[in-house]
């Protein structure tokens, strides 16, 4: 597809994948807000986002191979019509128990949205100038996953449109993107008569992560870290994995094909990107609750305070990717990025309820300028490095780490914040001379109207003082990005969508050496 016909469909898809990303990040800002109207804990707070996260993750490799096998275009379409209508299931919850359902069902479209985007746009353009499309690729993640929480905070304070149009507000954007889509995608489908969808390394892949999944969410909270529970949990995961690789090794066309994950440069960029993932998700998720609860400002206000990582990812994203396709050698902006994105949670480690917001903006804006250098190209390594046959499969291998760091960080950083939150809130309620009686931990109501004003300002003083703790952590997840990153091989990236026909399947994954 030349330049014009190539913008033309990537405009439609740049819009669902907007809508798509935009949906796991507009509710942050607004999710106090929403889990206090349905009179919902911080254990469901947390869930709200983890479920759609944990369905997204776990269906991503299954999309990415299904891209392989079936229709691509005729995927997407499916996925956007799983999207819209969870989305208007969200909207009309009447309780966080369908709230959280309907979210899990829009993380089925979402990963599906998130892989098959990648895909298309891998089956179009080659890796050398796919660095330029990823600029508007990275962009668009970017204005989505931090932009997303100001347009949530916004509609959350407007009060004649509520909370619910946070969900309803993609349905108007998707439906018409789909038409589009329809128009202006065109792509070389090749039948396939011999294709076998591998369900057995599917359903084991999903149950283990899922499995591993619901571990981290519960443990040290609902249970303790050695307890039969933890026993019957991680070791069902890891036996079910287990399987999982057993299957994926023997079966004709895998899932994940383990021969494209285990070569060096694939296996460090998804270790990159599992880091990124968990560094960025998890600790952005809790800026929302951090500038509200531990601040005193507004959905609005909080969404506006967002703006310094949005920008630091926009533009990085947008300047990197043309530096990339100018020069074909990503290894430098990757590295780069993992550096910036591990000082900015170092800055953000510092803070508490009463930190100066200018430094609270530098440590958002250096996290956004690594996550705009590093996520997208990482994605490019990958996908250098295969046929284009296995261009799925390889691409919904990365997306799936990402998006299974995203959720492990979110599941573990929340943790972190509900049992600091609680000792905070029971020492601080003690030295008022109130009995905490077991309710400030993650059952605790998020509805801080309906408190006392003595009790409002331990709340803030608790959120505020915790949410340095998770973004400490955060630091040291980001350092194995660094460390990752630092080890692959520097290539040059090829000019060609799909690899030489005399590349050897042992050959396929090594890229033109720079030097």
């Amino acid at each position: 597809m030349d330049h014009r016909h190539v913008m033309r469909a990537l405009s439609g898809l740049l819009v669902v994948l907007f809508v798509a990303m935009t949906s796991s990040t507009v509710v942050s800002v607004a999710l106090p807000q929403i889990v206090g109207s349905l009179q919902g804990s911080q254990s469901q707070y947390t869930w709200v986002v983890t479920a759609m996260l944990l369905t997204s993750t776990a269906s991503t490799p299954i999309w990415g191979r299904l891209a392989d096998l079936f229709s691509k275009k005729l995927l997407l379409q499916i996925a956007i019509g799983i999207f819209v209508v969870a989305s208007l299931g969200c909207g009309f919850a009447q309780d966080t128990g369908q709230l959280i359902a309907f979210r899990a069902v829009q993380g089925l479209g979402m990963g599906a949205l998130q892989t098959l985007v990648q895909v298309i746009i891998g089956a179009m353009i080659s890796p050398k100038e796919r660095g330029r499309y990823n600029g508007y690729l990275g962009g668009v993640m970017a204005v989505a996953t931090v932009g997303g929480p100001l347009l949530g905070g916004a509609i959350a304070d407007v009060s004649w449109l509520g909370w619910r149009w946070c969900f309803f507000i993609a349905v108007p954007f998707t439906l018409p993107a789909m038409v589009m889509l329809a128009r202006t995608l065109h792509l070389a489908e090749k039948r396939r008569p011999d294709v076998r969808i591998d369900y057995a390394g599917a359903s084991l892949i999903a149950a283990g992560v899922s499995l591993l999944l619901l571990w981290v969410t519960f443990v040290d909270s609902d249970f303790a870290w050695i307890s039969w529970q933890t026993g019957t949990m991680l070791g069902g995961s890891l036996v079910l994995l287990a399987a999982a690789v057993v299957v994926e090794a023997r079966v004709a066309q895998p899932i994940v094909p383990l021969h494209t994950v285990r070569r060096r440069d694939p296996a460090l960029a998804i270790l990159a990107s599992l880091a990124v993932g968990m560094a960025m998700f998890g600790g952005a998720v809790f800026l929302g609750q951090y500038f509200q609860i531990g601040r005193g400002h507004t959905p609005t206000e909080a969404g506006l305070l967002t703006i310094p990582m949005m920008l630091g990812v926009l533009l990085s994203s947008s300047i990197s990717g043309r530096m990339v396709s100018r020069s074909g050698h990503v290894k430098p902006y990757i590295v780069t990025g993992t550096v910036v994105l591990t000082l900015g949670f170092t800055v953000l480690a510092t803070i508490d309820h009463r930190t100066s917001l200018v430094v609270v903006g530098l440590g958002m804006f250096a996290v956004g300028t690594g996550v705009g250098m590093s996520m997208q190209n990482l994605v490019l390594v990958v996908q250098n490095t295969v046929p284009l046959s296995e261009l799925g499969a390889a691409s919904g291998a990365i997306t799936f780490f990402r998006s299974l760091g995203g959720t492990v960080g979110v599941s573990v950083l929340g943790a972190v914040l509900a049992n600091q939150v609680a000792t905070d809130i029971a020492d601080g309620l003690a030295r008022l001379g109130i009995d905490a009686g077991g309710g400030t931990g993650g059952g605790a109501t998020l509805d801080l109207a309906g408190m006392p004003p003595a009790v409002r300002e331990v709340v803030r003083t608790a959120y505020g003082e915790a949410t340095g703790h998770i973004f400490l952590v955060s630091t040291a997840i980001a350092v194995v990005s660094v460390i990752a990153a630092s080890f692959l091989t520097p290539v040059k990236l090829r000019d060609s969508v799909d690899l030489e026909p005399s590349a050897t399947s042992g050959e396929s994954a090594e890229a033109v050496k720079a030097g």
